[in-house]
């Protein structure tokens, strides 16, 4: 079983600590700059930050749906980390400034891939779909703070 890992990044037009807040906020933020791809969000401890639980369902492909319910922490100043309680899975949030009014937020996601040829497959594959997926939810996230 090899370790998978899906990375996305986008320089966003606000500071760094203004993201990191959107980001965090769970409870007003993050449910709005999701994608069609997550399904019956729910806070259902905290909303903001550390010791937040929320769930949701991420459906990767047509066939594909995870059911994730994610604890929160934040492990460091600028960085989320939520951890899947039904899976391996773990991702990393990264906010960090990126000169005058900017910010890079940095997306990774890792997780115990499958075994086989299953595996093979979804090593070459779900990183990139999972990188689209991120990459149009850091887009939302840039327009909700750009405003």
């Amino acid at each position: 079983m090899a370790q998978v890992e899906a990375t996305t990044e986008r320089i966003i037009a606000a500071d760094a600590e203004a993201v990191f807040d959107a980001l965090a906020d769970y409870k007003d933020v993050r449910g709005k700059v999701l994608t069609g791809h997550f399904s019956e969000y729910e806070v259902r401890e905290g909303g903001d930050g550390e010791g937040t639980l929320v769930h949701w369902k991420l459906q990767a492909t047509n066939k594909r749906v995870r059911d994730c319910l994610l604890e929160v922490s934040e492990p460091t100043d600028g960085q989320l980390v939520e951890k899947d309680r039904n899976s391996s899975m773990a991702t990393t949030w990264t906010v960090t400034p990126a000169g005058e009014g900017k910010s890079k937020a940095v997306v990774t996601t890792v997780w115990d891939g499958a075994g086989g040829i299953g595996g093979f497959f979804e090593r070459t594959f779900a990183p990139k779909g999972l990188g689209r997926i991120y990459d149009e939810l850091l887009q939302n996230l840039a327009t909700e703070v750009e405003k």
